[in-house]
């Protein structure tokens, strides 16, 4: 799967604040390439760069996801997850130049008794507990970072769902920071189904701490091919 993550700050930093460049006005793009290896195994890799005002388009870093799932034959009640995001980030971008990312993802479909054209719409939840370990920069003497993710989202037709996503970093996980220091960002957000080989997210973010971006626009574009492989071969999410 190739996918293009895009994203607009339209309020954030204005000035530059331990280094960083500031965010307000700039435009991030990703550049996210998945490989499916067995039907359980998957190898992300993704290239961040960044157009900010008056600095111009810029390299920010690259990291490597490798992530593993429970088996379909495993007949769990919930889809069950694991990926670890290692990598490197330019200081300007993040002070904590090297991190990693240790990501479980837990998620389920429920059907509804509403209808979608000729299947039950669904309720999708999806819920990512996720801890953060940075090894080069400031926030190393935090140890583990408490960083969870959330997203709910309802079939509103048989093409859309639209429904709503959380970003939090809470702090370390022996004492999270004051609610003031916390990033939370609540990102109302819709998903379109264009057919099984497509995916269309987009959403608009709004901050609600004052250490988190006050207002952004996202989009994910992704593209699925079999490379002459069965679809059953990949590790799809």
């Amino acid at each position: 799967m190739v996918e293009l993550h895009s994203n607009f700050t339209f309020s954030g930093s204005k000035s530059i604040i331990g280094g960083m460049i500031p965010t307000e006005h700039a435009w991030h793009e990703t550049l996210e390439i998945t490989q499916g290896i067995t039907p359980w195994f998957e190898t992300g890799f993704y290239v961040f760069t960044s157009i900010n005002p008056g600095y111009g388009w810029q390299w920010v870093g690259d990291h490597i996801r490798p992530r593993v799932r429970a088996p379909e034959d495993w007949h769990l009640p919930v889809g069950l997850s694991m990926s670890f995001e290692f990598g490197y980030q330019r200081a300007p971008y993040s002070p904590d130049t090297w991190t990693l990312e240790i990501r479980p993802i837990i998620d389920k479909e429920i059907p509804t008794a509403r209808k979608c054209g000729d299947e039950p719409c669904k309720v999708y939840i999806s819920f990512n507990p996720t801890f953060d370990r940075s090894f080069h920069g400031p926030s190393v003497p935090q140890g583990v970072v408490f960083s969870p993710n959330f997203k709910f989202g309802y079939d509103l037709t048989k093409r859309l769902n639209a429904g709503l996503e959380y970003y939090g970093s809470l702090g370390p996980v022996t004492g999270f920071d004051a609610i003031r220091d916390q990033q939370q960002q609540i990102v109302p957000a819709i998903d379109l189904n264009l057919g099984p080989d497509w995916e269309f997210n987009f959403g608009v973010g709004v901050g609600v701490t004052r250490s988190t971006d006050h207002l952004i626009v996202k989009m994910i574009l992704g593209r699925r091919f079999d490379w002459g492989r069965s679809k059953a071969a990949a590790a799809t999410p």
